[in-house]
């Protein structure tokens, strides 16, 4: 089974510090494409700051993005993924955590970030193989057997 070290891209990281404002934040999401960056306090992990915290403490909450600090409407508790565990066991921890998202830390150190379509693509995948050997074991002809015949 497949771990999460190989499904993550190394250093698949975006930051911003805990100081930013929220549209710098978006900025770096939008300038890599990703919906989510880490904040930092220093070089310190301090949180997230995800495009869901963009809709519902920002924008629900009607605050100015360009006024308000990122640690003002960041999550800070953290769910994360060790790189050695398996991806099934990373996708388990997202969905209890209704999150999208999943830090990779070893020791103590960011690694990358993974995304539950990260993890959808190789379930996808796993099944798709499985399947194909099922249908292999299912739909394989059996080698020639020679009938023999004896009259009673």
């Amino acid at each position: 089974m497949k771990k999460v070290r190989d499904i993550m891209r190394s250093g698949f990281l975006f930051m911003v510090q805990r100081d930013a404002m929220v549209t710098e934040a978006v900025r770096v999401m939008g300038t890599h494409n990703v919906g989510i960056v880490s904040v930092l306090d220093g070089d310190r992990l301090a949180g997230v700051f995800s495009e869901r915290d963009v809709v519902r403490r920002v924008v629900d909450r009607g605050l100015d993005p360009s006024r308000t600090p990122v640690s003002e409407v960041m999550t800070t508790e953290l769910v994360v993924a060790d790189p050695d565990e398996d991806y099934q066991s990373a996708m388990h921890k997202m969905d209890q955590a209704n999150i999208r998202h999943l830090l990779v830390v070893k020791d103590g150190r960011m690694l990358s970030m993974i995304s539950v379509r990260d993890l959808i693509r190789v379930d996808m995948h796993d099944k798709g193989e499985e399947l194909r050997y099922l249908r292999e074991y299912l739909y394989q002809m059996p080698p020639e057997v020679p009938v023999s015949r004896t009259d009673a």
